[in-house]
């Protein structure tokens, strides 16, 4: 697969503080990649560096394979950057606003005029193309801001932090925009979030970006193992001794913990009275349900929890686990 971007043993100081620290990742033309992280992880620095915008200390860095910062100017014709607040002329209508950009980007008036309608179509502001941007929404700006990004067709989008500010249902739809228009236009898409729930909701691929390192990254299925490697899954319940499934006595309880033991993937399991808690390198649920009932027992209950997929995402818990 091409690469849009490489990164190699990239590292920015501020005095003794260090903000990126040795980052390599690679993202690939067409994908949606998550770069995930508590606020002050180096996310914000690192896009910087990516766009020509601060100095690289050490390392290396390509955007389209071109180096920032040497070739600023021609990554930035090819990047389009939406940070977490951007600035909008308010008494000029949306469609106004994005001509004025259009031709910041050095894009003809005919063409501009087209392509403003179209990005406005594709976020689906052409109803409120001519009101002012004082009366829109924060959804509404936001919608704006990526078309702002989008009219001058670039091939990454790096979006850091896009739904601040936005409800529940903003913030469904928002996301849903990002999948669409990156698959419908194969644009590279770059989410700078601290929200694992809606990086899990968008992205390929996800870098889990901590105090300037990135501690792991891959698939959000995989990034479990990665970091809790012995026991990424936990699984508890309960075994519904009264419930004999079968014509025979069914396996004594003790003898069960044995076989619980013997599932390929299991690391740990305990069992107290009829209560069990199994942890596991993968998700062995429906093994193990099988199991209980082919022993001749029912379940009471059965909840499964993959830690890295259940951390509590607006204060960025999974810390705690690291």
């Amino acid at each position: 697969m091409e690469k849009c971007v490489e990164i190699s043993s990239l590292t920015k100081k501020y005095g003794r503080y260090i903000a990126v620290d040795n980052l390599s990742l690679s993202i690939e033309k067409g994908e949606i990649f998550g770069l995930l992280g508590p606020n002050g992880a180096g996310k914000s620095t690192t896009i910087l560096m990516l766009l020509g915008l601060t100095e690289v200390d050490s390392g290396t860095v390509k955007v389209c394979g071109l180096d920032p910062t040497k070739h600023p100017i021609e990554v930035k014709k090819r990047v389009g950057y939406l940070p977490e607040d951007i600035g909008f002329y308010s008494e000029y209508s949306g469609l106004q606003n994005l001509m004025y950009i259009a031709e910041l980007n050095n894009i003809p008036m005919d063409q501009a005029s087209v392509r403003a309608l179209e990005v406005l179509n594709d976020v689906g502001l052409s109803d409120a193309k001519d009101k002012k941007v004082a009366n829109y929404s924060r959804g509404m700006r936001q919608r704006l801001g990526l078309a702002d990004v989008l009219i001058k067709s670039p091939e990454i989008v790096i979006l850091d932090e896009p739904t601040l500010g936005l409800d529940p249902e903003g913030v469904r739809k928002f996301l849903q925009l990002i999948v669409r228009l990156s698959r419908k236009k194969g644009i590279t898409v770059l989410f700078s979030s601290h929200h694992l729930h809606q990086v899990q909701q968008v992205c390929d691929r996800v870098g889990i970006f901590v105090k300037g390192r990135l501690l792991a990254e891959g698939k959000i299925s995989s990034l479990a193992q990665q970091l809790f490697s012995n026991n990424a899954f936990t699984i508890e319940g309960e075994i519904d001794a009264a419930h004999n499934v079968l014509n025979e006595p069914p396996t004594a309880l003790k003898d069960i913990l044995k076989k619980i033991h013997q599932i390929k993937g299991v690391v740990k399991a305990t069992l107290n009275d009829n209560h069990f808690l199994v942890e596991s390198k993968n998700d062995v649920a429906a093994e193990l349900s099988k199991l209980i009932v082919d022993l001749g027992y029912g379940l009471c209950y059965l909840n499964k929890k993959d830690i890295c997929m259940s951390v509590n995402t607006p204060n960025f818990n999974i810390i705690s686990y690291i």
